[in-house]
C-alpha cells in the first residue's frame, strides 16, 4: 500500500494550529510511520508538490500570495482541512475587514508610517511584502475544503482524532468530544 502524502500550510495566523501539531508528541512518530510529510513549514520544501492526499491548512487568506498558493494546493490536493480558527472563520487576521474597503491603506499606514520607531516609510521593493487582499478571508470562502478543525489552536486530541480517520481512510465521525470535524 502507497503511503499518504501530507502537507501542512501556514497562512495568516500565529503559528498555533502547527504548535499544538507537535503536541502530538508520541503520535508523531506512529503517524511518520504511515505517511510522507511532502510539505510543511516544519520541514524543508521550497515547491507544493504533486499528488497530495491532504493538506491541514493554518490561517486565513490575507494577501496574493496566499491565494496563489491556496489554489495551486486545491489543484495538487484530494483532501483539504482548514486548520484552525483562521483558517475556518477568519478569526484575528480578519479584523482588520472591519475597517472597510480601505483597510489595506489603513493597515499599512499604521504598521508601516505611525508606529515606525525609526524610517517611518511603506516597503517599496517588489517582493518585500505580499499584496495584502482588499478583505482577508476564511479558507472556504477561496476553494472547497472537505473538513474543518476548529479551535485557536485544535487540540492535540482533535487533529489526532480527526488524522487517525483520515490516515486510516475512514470519515471522521462528528461524535462526542470530537463533534465539529466538518
Amino acid at each position: 500500500m502507497d503511503r499518504l502524502k501530507v502537507a501542512t500550510v501556514w497562512f495568516g495566523g500565529c503559528s498555533g494550529c502547527h504548535m499544538s501539531f507537535l503536541d502530538l508528541d508520541e503520535f508523531l512518530i506512529d503517524l511518520v510511520g504511515l505517511v510522507d510529510i511532502v510539505y510543511s513549514p516544519i520541514i524543508d520544501c521550497k515547491e507544493y508538490p504533486e499528488n497530495v492526499d491532504l493538506c491541514l491548512i493554518e490561517g486565513a487568506i490575507c494577501n496574493e500570495d496566499n491565494l496563489e498558493l491556496l489554489h495551486k494546493i486545491r489543484a495538487r490536493t484530494k483532501t483539504l482541512i482548514s486548520f484552525g480558527d483562521c483558517a475556518v472563520t477568519g478569526n484575528v487576521p480578519a479584523m482588520r475587514n472591519q475597517f472597510g474597503p480601505d483597510n489595506v491603506a489603513n493597515v499599512l499606514q499604521c504598521a508601516y508610517i505611525d508606529h515606525a520607531q525609526e524610517n517611518p516609510r511603506k516597503p517599496s521593493a517588489p517582493g518585500i511584502v505580499p499584496s495584502l487582499l482588499a478583505r482577508v478571508m476564511p479558507v472556504h470562502e477561496v476553494v472547497t475544503v472537505e473538513h474543518y478543525l476548529p479551535g485557536c489552536p485544535p487540540s492535540a486530541a482533535n487533529i489526532k482524532a480527526l488524522l487517525v480517520h483520515l490516515v486510516s481512510g475512514t470519515t471522521p465521525q462528528p461524535t462526542g468530544p470530537h463533534l465539529k470535524f466538518g
